[in-house]
């Protein structure tokens, strides 16, 4: 006989889970007490369910198996929203455990009491309440296959408090894999001819069950047909960036050179990416509902509806089977693509360069030192804002699983998934970017890397405000300044007040050496950046936006 948490914690060990993010509430107490005596799997306290939210999805994308996190009722499953919302966008596999009131307190006003399928029902891929200890192996076993099959995403169970400390008799279910299908061989045959008949054939790749072994896959089958590859939006660690057949990365400051054979390619062959609004640029490279190029589109889940995009050649395969199929087929004999290829990736070199930004402290020469200065394996880590521009523009990202980035555009994603980072590759550099507003979103979390001595280094980019709204606002409505302004706190002292080191760095001649010295430290280190706030984006400044906009009549 063991308790309901008991059975919980010894059901997460079969499934292989080593480590779980919470932050703890009476409701789930049974849970924390099944973990007291399973060394298997450590506990990570984190300060705000976000961030325990943020740190199990980056887990997910790291292990491909479901990060785990664990939070209360009400307000801690309503804080922890914004990471399954991540997971949701990102095709992450996670599991979120919500801890609910007794049975008994069901339709009734319970204390913290709320809809959990309606809160989640449309972000999760399963909503899931159990109501009885002997289930518990069955839904926790359903849950990861859910999370890992078809479009990977995030399940939410919810668990009774009673549920958790009742005690029953019941077997653990066995551990579940993530299912593989594969392209046929006529399937593979039917690529190769699209192929051959093309004119100027192009590949993106992103989304879900990539692997080491899968991109040197897709990266050799580059070379064998002399084709170009580029990555989806803050997928640019799935393709190596000296590769010569890479071209960059698709979406918020893209190259215009990409942007241009995107739209004469004639033939698209889309490995896991969306088809979705950063993906097509607002459906202007691929139109909707018809694109004027071939798209062949392979996804373990098949096309996704809502992506606007009708796809006229749908493959439903998993990335590594499909990755591995590229070997089978052959390129024509005479390949007229190289000229193609050529132009594009002299098109990404040239789009690598920096554009000096104004300012004793440029953000584009510390991004170039960052990815000169890091060893090859080394995962970099960042939220949202403008400042992201930079980490794509600049970062030469070298192998797979080196970037950790939401593809939703979510604020304060940098810490937590940097800690998640080292948690699972202790021997790896971590580092993360992050702006000033986008630090502060989850900044409690810098507590969490100290409890668990965690040398990370968190480079801040400090311009005091939300930069990438106030892009917006000045082409909107230029010189009218309202919401976006931004008083912060000394950065560098609040890190040596939680235990971390802290540094402001205002000459940009000092930051090389410190850099240096805090991939060493044993511990966090906070770097900030005192950045100069016309150096909005890598190609304009705030007065030059506002040039523009006062050139053309608003948009509405």
């Amino acid at each position: 006989m063991r308790h309901g948490g008991k059975i919980l914690i010894d059901q997460l060990a079969v499934q292989g889970v080593d480590t779980i993010f919470e932050v703890p509430g009476e409701s789930f107490l049974a849970a924390l007490d099944g973990l007291y005596d399973t060394p298997s799997i450590r506990t990570i306290i984190c300060r705000h369910e976000g961030g325990a939210a943020m740190m199990a999805e980056a887990m997910g994308k790291l292990t491909g198996r479901p990060g785990v996190a664990f939070v209360t009722r009400g307000p801690g499953a309503a804080n922890a929203l914004s990471g399954v919302y991540v997971a949701r966008e990102d095709q992450t596999p996670m599991v979120l455990f919500v801890g609910l009131p007794a049975r008994a307190m069901d339709g009734r006003s319970a204390f913290q009491q709320f809809d959990l399928k309606g809160l989640f029902g449309s972000v999760a891929k399963s909503v899931d309440i159990i109501l009885t200890p002997k289930r518990i192996p069955e839904y926790v076993s359903r849950a990861f296959e859910l999370a890992m099959s078809g479009r990977p995403g995030p399940v939410v169970i919810g668990l009774p408090e009673d549920v958790l400390m009742e005690e029953a008799d019941v077997a653990d279910a066995p551990r579940v894999e993530a299912p593989r299908s594969e392209p046929s061989a006529a399937i593979m045959r039917e690529i190769e001819a699209k192929i051959a008949a093309a004119e100027s054939p192009l590949m993106i790749v992103g989304g879900p069950g990539w692997s080491k072994a899968a991109q040197e896959a897709v990266q050799a089958f580059a070379i064998r047909f002399d084709v170009p590859v580029a990555c989806a939006f803050r997928c640019q660690d799935y393709f190596d960036n000296r590769h010569p057949c890479y071209a960059g990365h698709v979406g918020i400051n893209m190259s215009s050179k990409l942007a241009a054979g995107i739209r004469v390619a004639d033939l698209l062959i889309i490995v896991g990416a969306p088809l979705d609004d950063i993906g097509t640029a607002g459906w202007q490279l691929i139109k909707s509902p018809v694109a004027d190029q071939f798209i062949i589109q392979i996804h373990p889940g098949g096309p996704a509806p809502m992506d606007g995009v009708r796809v006229p050649m749908a493959v439903t395969a998993s990335t590594a089977a499909f990755a591995a199929e590229l070997r089978t087929i052959e390129p024509p004999t005479e390949r007229l693509w190289g000229g193609f290829r050529r132009d594009l990736r002299a098109a990404f070199e040239a789009h690598q360069k920096p554009v000096e930004t104004p300012g004793e402290v440029k953000l584009e020469q510390v991004v170039r030192i960052v990815s000169q200065r890091l060893p090859e394996n080394a995962i970099i880590a960042s939220g949202a804002g403008n400042y992201g521009q930079f980490v794509h523009r600049y970062i030469t990202y070298k192998g797979y699983r080196t970037s950790l980035a939401p593809a939703s555009g979510s604020m304060g994603y940098g810490l937590p998934a940097a800690i998640a980072a080292k948690l699972a590759h202790p021997d790896k550099k971590v580092v993360a970017f992050a702006g000033d507003g986008c630090f502060q979103m989850t900044a409690g979390e810098l507590a969490t890397a100290v409890q668990y001595d965690l040398p990370i280094v968190v480079i801040i980019a400090n311009n005091s405000m939300f930069g990438t709204i106030r892009m917006h606002q000045e082409r909107q409505f230029p010189s009218r300044v309202s919401g976006t302004t931004l008083v912060n706190p000394d950065f560098a002292a609040l890190a040596r007040s939680m235990g971390g080191e802290g540094h402001s760095v205002t000459r940009g001649e000092d930051f090389a050496l410190l850099f240096e010295r805090a991939l060493e430290t044993q511990g966090p280190v906070v770097i900030e950046l005192k950045l100069d706030s016309e150096a909005v984006t890598p190609q304009a400044t705030i007065s030059q936006i506002r040039a523009g906009a006062h050139s053309k009549p608003l948009s509405g």
